[in-house]
């Protein structure tokens, strides 16, 4: 299990898509789980942890942004993203983190539930979906214990092109070599999914 201080980097583009999600989120569960195992009420906490953690980090990111560009915000997801996540975590007993197929930070790497419902939400979107409505929803079992989990994907907005596009300026480069080695997350067009906020909460 990932350590909530090493939260993947996607911040940026929640500037572009926080408050802008539309339509009818797409809501699944798992097959050995009826519909009722989830509640609205759970759904909507993990919708406004989502929230909260948003709003926190682009108060971070504009500030990081203002100061020094690029630049700011990539050292603003590597230093305060973190503390963020681990903050809201301990507010609502949902464990936050965030992934992606194409990772930042290695250590973000998705399991193999993450993974299928990323695989997932990239058949939607190739198939018409609003990336921004897109979220999964199910209980699982593990290590012999039920626990609810929550993806909701993350589109790549404009400014998202900053620090994970294909024309980067040179400084952002060269500070996302210096923190990120591995980076794999640069490329990404306007609308791509960039990855996802990933919740989890033992019942």
């Amino acid at each position: 299990m990932r350590n909530p201080r090493l939260v993947l980097c996607v911040a940026v583009m929640f500037l572009s898509t926080l408050g802008g999600c539309g339509g009818e989120p797409d809501q699944k569960q798992d097959a050995a789980a009826p519909t009722a195992a989830v509640t609205q009420a759970q759904i909507a906490s993990a919708r406004q942890v989502v929230t909260t953690f948003g709003g926190e980090l682009k108060k971070a990111l504009l500030a990081g942004l203002g100061e020094a560009g690029p630049t700011g915000a990539v050292s603003i997801c590597r230093d305060m993203a973190p503390d963020i996540a681990a903050s809201v975590t301990q507010q609502t007993g949902w464990r936050v983190e965030r992934t992606s197929l194409r990772t930042r930070n290695a250590e973000n790497v998705p399991d193999d539930w993450e993974s299928k419902v990323l695989a997932e939400f990239t058949s939607a979107q190739a198939a018409g979906r609003d990336p921004a409505t897109l979220e999964h929803y199910e209980v699982v079992t593990e290590d012999g214990q039920r626990v609810l989990r929550y993806m909701k994907a993350i589109p790549t907005g404009k400014l998202c092109l900053q620090c994970h596009g294909t024309d980067l300026a040179p400084e952002t480069a060269a500070k996302l070599a210096e923190l990120y080695p591995e980076d794999q997350a640069t490329g990404f067009q306007e609308g791509d999914i960039r990855g996802a906020f990933t919740l989890r909460r033992p019942l």
